[in-house]
């Protein structure tokens, strides 16, 4: 997964009524393939496709709600558009599902945690993986976040992941790993993340970073959700050249266009 030429843009595309910027935008299927369509002619590589919100204080939802909302979305790309698809879930059975409907990565905030199936599911279908690093769960995680030293008790988390997603059978080859910013995360430990991002490479494994609109670029601009692309743009041009193979990004255009200025100054 990791180019040896270019950083790769993941387009998020939630097809859900409540995620934070673009939570009820592309709910119907119909929709979901439109904006699939541009996303993939701006550049992206890979379509990240989410049916459930993680935004700090978001409650979970059953499995079967969440099948109904990514499933003809998954059907229909794959159809019709060539690129990666990826699913964003935490629920073994989602993933097996979007897998057998052609995603082909499976992006689990919770890094297999909240499964116990998710590990065999994922090595089964052969997918790409993601770990993510998060402290608690969305409906708490943002409750008093606190790290001995927030990049090293990263490291170590992804490492045991890493681990423990091989022993199940997943490829070292297919896992990549997120440090989960803003995800139990306070402003200092984003930006120590950010900054010392390049100490996770010695993990193996292509790093994903995303930051798109959230809310520590709202902090230090002062400005709401709608108002932090440029501050999106800045902290992926400093995360791509601290060592980041993958954005996630809602703004497909000006991702791929950061990611190929930045790319140069690695």
């Amino acid at each position: 997964m990791e180019s040896r030429d270019r950083v790769l843009v993941m387009g998020i595309l939630n097809v859900t009524p409540d995620s934070f910027f673009d939570g009820g935008c592309w709910l119907t299927p119909e929709k979901a393939l439109r904006r699939a369509e541009q996303m993939v002619d701006e550049g992206a590589d890979i379509l990240d496709i989410g049916g459930e919100s993680t935004r700090p204080g978001a409650k979970p939802i059953d499995p079967e709600e969440e099948l109904e909302r990514i499933l003809p979305v998954v059907e229909r790309i794959d159809r019709s558009i060539p690129c990666l698809i990826s699913i964003d879930t935490m629920h073994a059975r989602v993933a097996q599902e979007a897998l057998q409907a052609g995603a082909v990565m499976v992006n689990d905030v919770s890094a297999m945690r909240a499964d116990p199936r998710m590990a065999d599911v994922c090595a089964e279908g052969g997918a790409y993986v993601i770990l993510m690093h998060m402290q608690g769960m969305p409906r708490t995680m943002q409750v008093s976040p606190a790290y001995e030293d927030v990049v090293d008790d990263v490291h170590a988390f992804l490492a045991k992941r890493c681990h423990e997603a091989m022993a199940a059978g997943v490829s070292r080859r297919k896992l990549i790993v997120d440090p989960g910013i803003g995800f139990g995360k306070k402003l200092e430990h984003n930006l120590d993340l950010i900054n010392r991002l390049r100490e996770l490479r010695d993990l193996g494994a292509p790093i994903l970073v995303g930051v798109s609109r959230k809310s520590f670029l709202g902090r230090l601009l002062d400005l709401p959700v709608e108002d932090r692309l440029e501050g999106t743009i800045a902290a992926n041009a400093v995360a791509i050249a601290r060592g980041a193979d993958i954005i996630r990004v809602h703004d497909v255009k000006e991702g791929r266009r950061t990611a190929d200025v930045a790319w140069w100054f690695r």
